[in-house]
This record gives structure tokens, sequence and C-alpha cells, in this order.
């Protein structure tokens, strides 16, 4: 075996996938899985655990891989992270713990996602218990949110005894797990609600359609129903647009109502009464991993899908994985172009989008370089269907009806990063809800951090 070179993992072909829902990765064998794992050096150093933002002892549940020990495997990673099937599929690996693998300076890296996936889905097939916990502590902590932060905060609370509820606002919890990312790259029967249901099999009730700020304010949480510690991990799910001419259009989506109308309300199924109009030809505004799952959705439901980003390929925010899949799947990438205006016909539905070429100039703060508008390079992109996917940010409802919780102006909840501890006593947040949108590894890291914290600070209190 050429150590060098990763084991190659199979997938969907391009245009099979690019008409189905099914998911495109199909992972690892356990022949293959063992070899995969065989390829890791076991380092005393182990450069790749410390880019882990929940610090998995990677090399150790890789040599039980190794050695066909499965099982064990699965308990190694259940130390650290509730939602190993979700990671191996969605995290960044490349930017984060296979970026540091001593294999990747001369070759591959090992494929640290792909395994954490295998044993993950290993331990799901075979009904493996990964619920102990300590005894019971009788103190309650409420959990704001039922994504990766609030999961993951909620799950190691309840493993140190804590009594835990989670309250999610939807009619379904998983949060951006079930409602952002498409069934193709996480699937929900399978994979979100298996993972949802090992959190709870410690101890953690959830409690949906609860909006914080309406249904009931932190502070009632506190005085009515005896919380003793909340941490607030909702997320940031108010999109953002361009504020530009025909945004109002019929035909014009936010990528979050779009995603959320196709993977929550199930709009891809005929036996859900809950279709989406997407036109025949779709142009997605933006670069990053959103705007790919937009394309690629769009594409799947029958569209040919340009995607409208104002920098270059270079500069593109999104996974390289993401993007390699859609150019396969015969996704259109309109580079280095922008949108002037949307362009409405005589019923007020789109017809088509009027755009800028562009030209980089100097690095702007981000340390990418601006893009310029190239005068008199106006065009039009014969498209019937918008969707922004310029990002979001958090709703402002948690922070507004409660008092002492304070929030920057980008509507952000004010909270130490090492720690979640926010400038409300007995109120910790973490994830999107505190640093605007980001990833679902970097929101686990939060809950994660918040768990320990609440734990130091209801022990001490």
């Amino acid at each position: 075996m050429d150590r060098m070179k990763r084991i190659p993992i199979s997938e969907q072909a391009p245009d099979v996938r690019n008409k189905n829902f099914k998911e495109v990765c199909l992972g690892y064998t356990e022949e293959e899985a063992v070899k995969e794992a065989s390829r890791c050096l076991n380092c005393k150093n182990p450069m790749c655990v410390s880019k882990c933002p929940v610090s998995i002892n990677i090399p150790g549940f890789i040599k039980h891989v190794k050695d066909g020990e499965f099982e064990k495997a699965a308990q190694v990673i259940a130390e650290d992270s509730a939602l190993p099937a979700v990671c191996g599929r969605v995290c960044p690996q490349e930017s984060q713990c296979e970026g540091k693998c001593v294999l990747g300076i001369k070759g591959e890296p090992v494929a640290i996602g792909k395994l954490e996936r295998f044993v993950a889905d290993w331990s799901r097939e075979h009904d493996i218990d990964l619920s102990k916990t300590e005894p019971k502590k009788n103190k309650k902590v409420a959990v704001i949110g039922s994504g990766p932060a609030g999961l993951t905060c909620a799950g190691d609370l309840a493993k140190k005894g804590y009594d835990v509820t989670i309250f999610e606002a939807l009619h379904e919890p998983g949060g951006v797990l079930v409602y952002g990312i498409p069934e193709f790259r996480l699937p929900k029967d399978t994979v979100v609600k298996h993972e949802i249901e090992n959190v709870k099999k410690l101890g953690v009730k959830i409690e949906t359609n609860v909006i914080i700020g309406r249904t009931v304010t932190l502070q009632e949480l506190v005085d009515e129903e005896n919380f003793e510690a909340i941490f607030v991990g909702s997320g940031a799910g108010l999109p953002k647009f361009m504020g530009i001419d025909g945004e109002n259009l019929n035909g014009v989506f936010s990528a979050n109502e779009f995603l959320t109308r196709t993977n929550l309300m199930k709009a891809f199924r005929s036996d859900y009464d809950t279709p989406i109009k997407v036109g025949k030809k779709v142009a997605v505004v933006g670069g990053g991993n959103v705007a790919m799952d937009a394309a690629r959705t769009s594409k799947r439901l029958g569209a040919e899908v340009y995607v409208v980003y104002r920098r270059s390929e270079d500069e593109l925010p999104a996974r390289k994985e993401e993007v390699h899949h859609a150019k396969e799947e015969e996704i259109n990438f309109k580079l280095l172009c922008n949108p002037v205006e949307i362009i409405g016909d005589e019923n007020g539905w789109v017809k088509g989008m009027k755009c800028i070429k562009m030209e980089l100039g100097e690095p702007d703060q981000s340390g990418r370089r601006r893009p310029i508008p190239i005068e008199g390079s106006e065009f039009i992109l014969d498209v019937d269907s918008v969707i922004m996917s310029l990002g979001t940010s958090p709703n402002p409802l948690i922070a507004s009806t409660t008092e002492g919780l304070e929030a920057n102006k980008r509507g952000c909840i004010i909270a130490k990063e090492e720690s979640g501890v926010t400038t409300k006593e007995g109120v910790f947040a973490g994830g999107d809800a505190v640093t605007g949108a980001a990833t679902v590894i970097l929101a686990m890291g939060a809950g994660k951090n918040a768990a320990k914290s609440i734990d130091e600070y209801l022990s001490n209190k």
C-alpha cells in the first residue's frame, strides 16, 4: 500500500446523483476503513487534535479502527463528540484536523473525516450504546436551540449528571442540521435523527415549538421553572439581502427559506404537500457552502443553475469538495460577476438578472482582493429564479427580550469565546448566535466550552 495516497471512497456518479436526493458519498467498507486507518503514523505530538474544535482523540480512535476494534473507536469519539456522523460528513477537515496531518506535507492526509463517519455509521448499524453518564446532580439547565451548539452543550452537561431541557423554536429538533444542509450531504432520518436520539438517551429532554422571547422568556425560565443556568445556541437564521432593485419580485428567495422549505418541509418529495416553485433557470448569488447547497438542490429540482460570485475561484469560501461536486454535477459558475438589478415581468415574476463584471484590486480587511466593477460591462443573465446566499445573522429576539443580555450591532450576543460567559449572570451563549454564521464544528466547540463553564459555575454556586 502507498502510504502517501488515501484509499479512494465510493460516490454516486455525477450524472445520476444530480437527479436524486440520495447521499452522494457512499462511505468506506470495513476493509477500506482498516486500510485507510493503517496509514496513520500515530504521531507522539498529534497536530490533528490541536486543530479539532472539540479535541477528539484522533490517533486513539484511528488506532482502534486499524485494529478492527470499531466499538472501542466509537467510545473514544463519544468522549468528546455527540455528533460524529454529522461531523464526518460536513466538517471542513481540510482546514482543520486533516490540514495538520503530517502525511499531507508530501502526500495526502489521512481521511480523518471519512473514518469518523465510518465509525459513527458502524456504531449506529450495530446499535452500540454510548449513553454513559455520571450520577444525577438535581440541577436544571436550559439550552436554547437544538442545533450543533445546543446538542453538544446539552450532551456534555447530561453526561455530567445535569437535568437538561432543550427548547427548540421549530417543530423538529436539529437546527441547521435539518433545515440548512441538504439530504444528499446529510441524511435526516438515518443520520441526524439517530444522533439526536443518542443525546436524548443521555437524559436530555427536547421541547419543540417554543420561541424564546415569545412563548416564554429567559427570565421566566429562571423565575418560574427553576433553571439554574441557561445556554443560548439559537444560531443565525436571519437572511441578508443586497438591497438592489427587484429583490421583492416573485421568484426571489433567500437561501435560508429555499433550503428550509426543501430540507425541513420536504418540498422535493411528491408525497409532501409543501412544493416549492423553482424556475427552469436559477441564479444563486454567493460563493459559500450554503450557496453550493442551494445550487446543487436547484439542479436536483430540474433547473439549469448559475452560481454568481463577485470574486474569482481562488476566493470562493466554499469547501473545495463542495465546489468540485457542484462542477461535476454541471453547475455553471459565473465568477467575477455581481448582480446590480433583478428584472421582473408585467406579473411581478423574475425574468432576468442584470450583472456587472468585476476585477480584483488590493486585498480588503478579510485578506481577499477587493472586487471592483468594470464600467460598461453590464449584461443580462437569463433566469427566472434568484436565490440570495449572502450569509445570515442572529435573530435579535432573545437579546431584545432579556434584560441585561447585550448584543452587538450585528445582533450577535456578546459572550467570551473561551467560556460562553455573557453579560447576564447564569446565561451562557455560543455558536452562530455569538459569531454570526460559521461551521457546524465551530458551533460544537462553543457548546463544549460553554458546558464546561456551566459545570464550573454551578459547582461553585
